[in-house]
């Protein structure tokens, strides 16, 4: 070699990540391409190419697409069933907007802030993948409408109700249908449609 010319840099090697990052980096990945309006069924060859990876090197963190979506709803369990938790075993009854009206308002406002995770609560993610998916969804609501059930019980026997438990069920059933309407509505809209649009005056309403 001349000894004029500079010595070859040799190529830095790509930093391999660990695999707890690789798999919240496919999460992640798989959350972005939920994003997008109108996004047609996600296969795993366009989640590993979108990774600049295999498919292989996918299923060595995950046995199938089912199992990345499921973890994307255990995220999103966490997530909302942690904040709801602080709201029911909060002091009953709170004030306005009360609960119920706190409760549909986190959700709301969770999906608003990933509009990719609001398609797989509303279940439009999930069209044609494993059903137990669609049933995972289907107990979340379920919970959902549980908690709302106790925080209106509550509000209904501190108002002197004759009947709180039959108020609530038919309260509770009320408010969850609006949450899923206001997250269909924004996951169908290509995410044009606020969740949270005109909420206060929407809550007031419903209250």
């Amino acid at each position: 070699m001349d000894a004029d010319q500079p010595a070859a840099t040799a190529p830095t090697p790509k930093k391999r990540p660990k695999p707890g990052e690789r798999r919240t980096q496919i999460l992640q990945v798989l959350a972005g391409m939920l994003e997008q309006p109108g996004a047609d069924r996600i296969t795993t060859a366009a989640l590993a190419a979108k990774l600049d990876v295999s498919e292989a090197a996918l299923y060595r963190h995950f046995a199938s697409k089912a199992q990345m979506f499921e973890a994307l709803i255990d995220f999103i369990e966490s997530s909302v069933f942690g904040l709801v938790h602080q709201i029911v075993d909060g002091p009953q009854p709170l004030p306005p907007p009360g609960a119920a009206a706190r409760i549909a308002s986190l959700i709301l406002q969770f999906g608003e802030k990933n509009p990719g995770m609001a398609r797989v609560m509303v279940g439009d993610a999930l069209v044609y993948e494993n059903e137990r998916l669609t049933a995972r969804v289907n107990q979340f609501f379920d919970r959902i409408e549980s908690s709302l059930r106790q925080v209106l019980r509550s509000a209904a026997e501190a108002k002197g109700s004759q009947t709180p438990t039959a108020q609530a069920n038919v309260q509770a059933s009320v408010w969850v249908s609006f949450i899923v309407g206001r997250l269909h509505r924004y996951a169908r809209s290509g995410f044009k449609r606020l969740p949270t649009e005109q909420l206060e005056a929407s809550l007031k309403a419903i209250g």
